[in-house]
């Protein structure tokens, strides 16, 4: 029988190309998921999801990390120069159709830095006061704002963030002039709003049920196209005075452009079932999270949609970076 080294020897000789010994299935170790934003958002709530599903999938431990700052910039960067085949992040609104166009220069190309795997999620952005305010509906919300031009603030989870945008967007859509507070992170937003230091607010359904339910936030209005099953009292923003108006954030799965093209698709395939698996709809669902789950090619076309639709809404409200 021939010794194996002599043959690789002897094939090696011949020119031809070997795998390396080290090559192996995909994934050989734990697999790292970076979140751009603090703790105590929907990104967060996504994120565990998934990962706990593609645990078991995958045969290998997916652990979240959250590491926050610039907008989601320094957590996209890392990725974007990844190249130990096991370290992903949550793709965002945010951080691919947002900070493209507010930031004179970013530390990573959206497009060429990444391999989009799926669309993980879609969350509908929620409009919510502070119960102490004396408004129940978003058509009393937007008629006292009027008469106090300039005197309520509105928190979001950063500039350019999807809070930010949602209430742009509404102030664009009603006439509104109100004083914008960016915070870094949901979870710090969600601590003044609670405490009364903000008035207003536009958050991912995930990370505020649990408030609205106990009381101890108001909801106006959903951003969804149509009322939300967990709040089917509440109407949405285009039922009150807007047609067509419609606001939610999403969030997916990408991949560093220098891991290999097979893993992607492994990746894509147990990720899609993942999310749609019939615990993480559960999960979801509960928050009034919508689970996705496409091929690479749809999230890719996807992206390039809302990248579109947001380059003139930003335009227009000059959002700026921190």
């Amino acid at each position: 029988m021939t010794d194996p080294r002599r043959r690789l020897l002897l094939l090696s000789s011949c020119g031809l190309a070997l795998p390396s010994l080290a090559d192996g299935p995909w994934p050989s170790r734990a697999i790292r998921l970076l979140v751009p934003f603090a703790p105590g958002g929907s990104s967060e709530i996504v994120a565990r999801t998934v990962a706990a599903e593609l645990t078991k999938s995958l045969g290998q431990t997916m652990y979240v990390e959250n590491k926050p700052g610039g907008a989601g910039n320094v957590a996209m960067a890392e990725v974007a120069r990844a190249d130990d085949q096991h370290t992903l992040v949550l793709g965002h609104i945010g951080t691919l159709a947002v900070n493209p166009y507010i930031f004179d220069k970013l530390p990573y190309d959206p497009v060429k830095d990444f391999r989009p795997v799926t669309l993980l999620a879609k969350v509908p952005s929620l409009y919510v006061v502070h119960p102490d305010l004396p408004v129940k509906t978003l058509q009393e919300f937007v008629a006292y704002a009027r008469k106090r031009p300039g005197q309520l603030n509105y928190g979001s989870a950063g500039n350019g963030s999807a809070g930010h945008l949602a209430m742009e967007y509404l102030k664009m859509a009603a006439n509104l002039f109100m004083l914008h507070v960016p915070y870094r992170g949901t979870g710090p937003q969600l601590t003044d709003l609670l405490a009364g230091r903000l008035e207003a607010a536009s958050v991912g359904a995930p990370a505020v049920m649990q408030f609205i339910k106990a009381g101890k936030l108001r909801c106006l209005a959903t951003g969804s196209r149509e009322r939300l099953p967990q709040l089917p009292d509440v109407p949405t923003v285009a039922e009150q005075g807007f047609p067509g108006f419609e606001m939610t954030q999403w969030y997916g799965l990408l991949a560093p452009s220098s891991m290999a093209q097979a893993s992607v698709d492994k990746l894509a395939v147990e990720a899609a079932k993942a999310i749609r698996s019939v615990g993480a709809k559960e999960r979801l669902g509960a928050d009034s999270a919508e689970a996705v789950g496409n091929t690479p090619a749809q999230f890719a076309a996807f992206i390039a949609q809302e990248q579109q639709r947001w380059k003139p809404v930003i335009q227009r409200a000059k959002v700026k970076p921190d």
